[in-house]
């Protein structure tokens, strides 16, 4: 890896740094307008360089970083916990995430009973 590569592309180097899963899934948050590069909307395209801020929303979830160190192939977590610096606000608490009602698969349809319940579950 070279110490100083230049400008990468933001979709490459958010996949690089192991912000998202794969560098399509990195494209299509770009396009869909959840990546902000600078406080702008930025393309798969744009270059980032040292000192630029990436804002990223994933999962409901906003990520601030600061690219440290521009790189072009994935590494490992180590490795590319150095290449940012992470300005994120702390993940919401567990218990302030939506409770989802579960079925156990082959249970068969809800009985009244049953809807009742899982109605009862989503007003909470």
């Amino acid at each position: 890896m070279a110490e100083d590569e230049g400008p990468v592309r933001v979709d490459s180097w958010i996949w690089s740094v192991r912000l998202l899963k794969t560098r399509s899934m990195a494209a299509a948050a770009c396009r869909a307008g959840h990546v902000r590069v600078n406080d702008e909307r930025a393309k798969p395209a744009q270059t980032v360089k040292p000192g630029d801020e990436v804002r990223l929303r994933h999962d409901g979830r906003e990520r601030v970083v600061v690219v440290s160190k521009p790189i072009r192939k994935r590494v490992g977590a180590e490795v590319a916990v150095q290449c940012y610096t992470d300005h994120s606000p702390p993940p919401p608490p567990r218990e302030h995430t939506a409770v989802v009602a579960v079925r156990d698969r082959g249970t068969g349809r809800p009985t009244k009973r049953d809807r009742r319940e899982i109605e009862r579950l989503h007003k909470l």
